[in-house]
C-alpha cells in the first residue's frame, strides 16, 4: 500500500491519462510514463558503457543501441503529448531532464574513458544543466517550453554522440572522424546559441508577464 494520502494518489492520477480530449491531463499521464522510462534508461546505459572500458565489444554496440532507442523515444512522448493533448507542466519539465541525462551521461562516460575531451564535456553540461536549474527558479513566474532551436541542438547533439559510440572510425577509415567532429562542433554551437536564446526569451517572457 503507497503511503500517500488517498487524496494525494487520486489526485496523481485525476485526469487523462491516454485518451484524447480538452479537460485536464492527469501527471500520471501515458506521455510522462515514458519521459520517466526514459530517465530510468540513462544509468543502465552509462552503467553498460563503463562496463565496456573502451574495449569496443558487444556490451559497447549494446549501450550505443539502448542510447540510440532511448533518444528516439523522445519522438513517442513528444507526439503522444501532442497528438493527445496531454501536455503538462511536469511534462514540459521531464522532458528536457530525460535528455540531459541521457546526453550528459553520455558525455561523462565518454570522458571517463578518455574518448571525448573534459573540456568540452564540461562546457555542454554547463549550458545544459545552468538552464534546467533557471527552469526550476523560474518556474513559479513562466513556463518556457523548448524552442525548435532548443530541439535541433538536442537532435544534432544525440546524432554527434551516438556517432562517438559506435565510432565509426574504426570500420571506415580516418574520415568517419572527421565527420563525427563535425557533427559535434555544430552541436557545441547550437549548445552554445540556443542557452542564450532560452535567457533572452526567459527574460522577455517575465518582463511582458510582470503588472504594468
Amino acid at each position: 500500500m503507497s503511503d500517500l494520502p488517498r487524496a494525494d494518489r487520486e489526485s496523481i492520477f485525476a485526469g487523462r491519462i491516454l485518451s484524447r480530449g480538452d479537460s485536464p491531463a492527469s501527471i500520471a499521464n501515458i506521455a510522462n510514463i515514458v519521459t520517466v522510462a526514459r530517465i530510468l534508461l540513462a544509468p543502465i546505459f552509462i552503467w553498460m558503457l563503463l562496463s565496456d572500458d573502451d574495449s569496443y565489444g558487444v556490451v559497447r554496440y549494446l549501450a550505443a543501441a539502448l542510447f540510440i532507442f532511448a533518444i528516439v523515444t523522445d519522438t513517442v512522448d513528444g507526439h503522444l503529448a501532442r497528438g493527445r493533448n496531454l501536455i503538462t507542466d511536469l511534462g514540459i519539465i521531464l522532458d528536457p531532464i530525460a535528455d540531459k541525462l541521457l546526453i550528459g551521461g553520455a558525455l561523462v562516460a565518454l570522458s571517463i574513458l578518455g574518448e571525448f575531451p573534459w573540456w568540452i564535456t564540461l562546457v555542454i553540461l554547463l549550458r545544459e544543466f545552468g538552464i534546467t536549474i533557471f527552469r526550476f527558479a523560474v518556474l513559479s513566474h513562466v513556463v518556457i517550453p523548448a524552442s525548435r532551436g532548443g530541439k535541433l541542438k538536442t537532435v544534432v547533439q544525440a546524432v554527434a554522440i551516438a556517432l562517438f559510440l559506435v565510432a565509426p572510425w574504426i570500420f571506415l577509415g580516418p574520415w568517419a572522424g572527421w565527420v563525427s567532429w563535425t557533427v559535434m562542433a555544430f552541436a557545441i554551437a547550437l549548445t552554445l546559441y540556443t542557452g542564450v536564446e532560452y535567457l533572452v526569451n526567459a527574460w522577455r517572457r517575465r518582463s511582458s508577464a510582470a503588472p504594468q
